[in-house]
């Protein structure tokens, strides 16, 4: 069922985000723009882009800005991507180190167009990333690789301390939201992680307020949960632009919170769960369950 939008949808308070100081954002894109880079914060219009600029924090989107699929609830662009970058991972590494930054969130548009899907891609920016800053923990985000798990064999072998990629939705929903994607394939790209490489925290992230049932929100925690995966975040969908699916209903801040107990319950040794949560945003503060040894 395709999502619906509400009548005339009053913007909740929320929705008013405070932004960082003008210098601190104006020297983050500086270093971005000289090396090259981009962010998923800039190119999918992060509410939280001026908190997180001005930490200093970012998530590296790599690959290109231009995506082989066109999801309707995503701001970035789709289209035919350039080639690789091959000195990205090396770009990353440099910049994240003068930045002094202690927990590297990677992410990249989909690029279906690639043998591997970017999983090499991954692979080598994590490698860089560990002889630039070794103190420093690893994020990554991934696409799904069209749910082979061949290509998820560079990322066993250079893996990261958090493996993230994100269900987004509900799966009565999928046709609208996410119409090259599918959620078994997903849901298996996550399981298959977590039997190459247990001790992988994995993670992944759902938005909600286009048209989800609170039973489908809960059964997709119990079909994440089924699967091991040990963190998740749930946060409003915000229209990016008009090109992009509408709002169908704006969640209340105690849902969010009811949401964010119940996973807890559910098992998920952490969960983040507010209107203006995203996948990245805070990032950092799973690195305090870090030590823990045994993820069930």
């Amino acid at each position: 069922m395709e999502p619906v939008p509400g009548s005339k949808l009053r913007l909740p308070k929320w929705a008013k985000r405070k932004i960082g100081t003008h210098g601190s954002i104006h020297k983050m894109k500086e270093v971005l723009r000289r090396e090259g880079l981009h962010t998923v914060c800039e190119e999918a219009r992060c509410p939280n882009l001026g908190e997180c600029f001005s930490k200093p924090t970012a998530t590296f989107m790599v690959m290109g800005d231009v995506c082989t699929r066109d999801c309707g609830f995503c701001d970035v662009t789709a289209g035919t991507p350039k080639l690789l970058d091959t000195e990205e991972p090396v770009k990353i590494a440099r910049v994240s180190r003068e930045l002094g930054l202690k927990h590297v969130v990677i992410t990249s548009v989909t690029r279906d167009d690639l043998p591997d899907g970017g999983a090499g891609h991954f692979a080598a920016t994590i490698r860089e990333l560990r002889k630039a800053i070794p103190d420093a923990s690893i994020e990554v985000l991934t696409p799904d690789f069209k749910g082979d798990v061949v290509f998820l064999m560079p990322l066993a072998k250079e893996p990261p301390d958090i493996f993230n990629h994100n269900i987004e939705t509900v799966p009565r929903l999928y046709s609208v939201v996410r119409p090259q994607a599918d959620y078994e394939r997903s849901l298996k790209v996550l399981k298959s992680m977590k039997a190459l490489k247990p001790e992988i925290i994995t993670k992944s992230g759902i938005m909600l307020g286009l048209g989800e049932k609170r039973e489908e929100v809960l059964a997709v925690m119990d079909d994440l949960r089924g699967i091991g995966c040990n963190v998740l975040t749930i946060g409003q969908y915000l229209r990016p632009s008009k090109e992009n699916l509408p709002v169908v209903e704006y969640i209340d801040e105690e849902v969010f919170a009811e949401y964010g107990n119940i996973a807890r319950e559910k098992g998920f040794i952490h969960v983040a769960s507010a209107p203006l949560v995203r996948s990245s945003f805070n990032a950092e503060e799973v690195r305090k369950i870090m030590k823990v040894q045994v993820w069930v």
